[in-house]
């Protein structure tokens, strides 16, 4: 019986298709998956309609129409059902249950990416053959926003470290095109994980955006705080000192590599200049450092004194690590620590290019900073805190 079912289907499929052409496919197809389903719940049966078997689990029970949204427009399908002791649903509609789920997540995958509306429409109609609307896609990014803001609040604890960066990406504000500044803060606790403690996003990384951030952190519970790590950003000194007073401060070693070269007068000197800095960098102790930098500072007093007095004033800022157990200084003396979170953050904002708004921006980021948090709270551990106090 099953045999001349199908026959008579493909019959049927191949005279809709010889009429009709490419404009009978959709109904050729539903007249398969039609098909397909009664041929599934007789294996499910085990047995074909109408047939006697003792083998038989259950019985037929007619079909129920069910509307689905495919790639070639909505098709009316009608679903088998059954009576008896047996569960059944087709398995090909349970294929669409996972997909629309699937395309739920893309959506929001796609805002992730800082894709707009717009383009998110055009691309799910391209690929998907589906009419997606500006509707639903602004609730998929507002559920999101809520799991990202939720994650952007939690409470905080100890952290012994505190390392803080910038970068910039350009927004579209009143019609012109401008830097926003990302304000990222990492920390490592008295465990010796890593974990992104925040992520925030302004115009400008004024005093104000950095106090308010730093402020934020305090507020969520964040305290025992024995070092910050750094470079010299605009407005973070003034901030860091009003809301973090008594914990030292270590600049970014690597960034005053690169800021020492401004000064140095020749091209041909430049590495010279930072094999001294790096000699002092690496020296086994605090006091073999201070000596090497006042050798610096007096060998080019003559010959590069704009150079002189800027490393006599700005490099000591980078030799506070010197106060912390040796095994530590290396992680802790610059803030290479975030190069991995600004690739990973740039490899998606180089998709965008342009993000509409600060919200769009702010999306993209915590997103990315939430999955690599997540990886490195549950991965092991960054330092060996034990030696904290060691010297």
């Amino acid at each position: 019986m099953a045999h001349v079912a199908d026959s008579t289907a493909l019959e049927t499929v191949l005279q809709v298709l010889t009429q009709e052409g490419f404009e009978g496919l959709a109904e050729a197809i539903r007249i398969l998956i039609n098909e397909a389903m009664k041929v599934e719940r007789s294996a499910v049966l085990q047995a074909q309609p109408y047939e006697r078997t003792g083998q038989r689990r259950g019985y037929a029970n007619g079909f129920k129409a069910k509307t689905v949204a495919t790639r070639l427009g909505s098709l009316t399908l009608e679903v088998p059902q059954v009576r008896g002791d047996v569960q059944f649903y087709p398995s090909a509609l349970e294929r669409g249950v996972r997909s629309e789920r699937a395309l739920k997540l893309a959506v929001a995958e796609m805002y992730v990416q800082g894709v707009s509306t717009r383009k998110v429409t055009a691309v799910m109609e391209e690929l998907c053959g589906l009419e997606v609307s500006s509707t639903q896609v602004s609730r998929a990014a507002a559920l999101l926003d809520q799991e990202l803001e939720a994650w952007r609040k939690r409470p905080l604890g100890e952290i012994s470290y505190l390392i803080l960066d910038a970068r910039y990406e350009k927004v579209r504000q009143g019609g012109s095109v401008v830097s926003c500044a990302v304000l990222i803060a990492v920390g490592i606790d008295p465990s010796g994980h890593r974990s992104v403690l925040d992520v925030s996003v302004s115009l400008s990384e004024a005093e104000v955006h950095w106090r308010t951030f730093l402020a934020g952190l305090q507020e969520r519970g964040l305290h025992g705080v024995q070092l910050i790590v750094s470079d010299d950003h605009a407005g973070l000194a003034a901030a860091r000192q009003a809301r973090f007073p008594a914990v030292p401060w270590q600049r970014c070693q690597f960034h005053l590599q690169q800021n020492a070269g401004h000064y140095v007068p020749k091209v041909s000197l430049r590495p010279q200049v930072a094999a001294d800095l790096a000699a002092i960098f690496d020296a086994p102790d605090r006091a073999t450092a201070d000596q090497l930098l006042q050798a610096t500072v007096k060998k080019y007093a003559q010959t590069a004194p704009k150079l002189a007095a800027w490393i006599e004033h700005n490099v000591p800022q980078g030799l506070t690590v010197f106060a912390f157990p040796a095994a530590h200084r290396r992680r802790l003396r610059t803030t290479n620590l975030l190069e991995r979170l600004n690739k990973e953050i740039k490899r998606r904002t180089r998709v965008a290019t342009l993000f509409p708004n600060e919200a769009s921006l702010l999306r993209l980021v915590s997103a990315v900073l939430m999955e690599i948090s997540e990886d490195w709270e549950t991965g092991k551990l960054y330092l060996t805190m034990e030696l904290v106090g060691a010297s």
